[in-house]
């Protein structure tokens, strides 16, 4: 019997909507799975008025590899593109 690799969803819909976009199964996951998955943002602050180290820290925080040697265009590339 095969076992069901897909990942538990706690957002259908959004889900779906992510992987008709493209995305990957495990970042659409990862997006339908957040506590407040579906929900309007937009408050957050532009990548490119935060300082090279917020930038590194949020890189820490979502698991993106070789932040440490990468410029403060890189970070904003590699986190826009995660």
């Amino acid at each position: 019997m095969a076992k069901n690799t897909r990942p538990s969803i706690k957002n259908e819909k959004q889900y779906d909507a992510l992987i008709a976009k493209g995305l990957s199964q495990e970042k659409a996951a990862r997006i339908a799975n957040t506590p407040d998955a579906g929900k309007k943002g937009g408050k957050a602050i532009d990548y490119e008025k935060r300082t090279k180290d917020e930038l590194y820290a949020q890189a820490k925080k979502v698991g993106i590899s070789g932040r440490s040697k990468m410029t403060k265009q890189e970070l904003i590339h590699a986190l826009r593109n995660n």
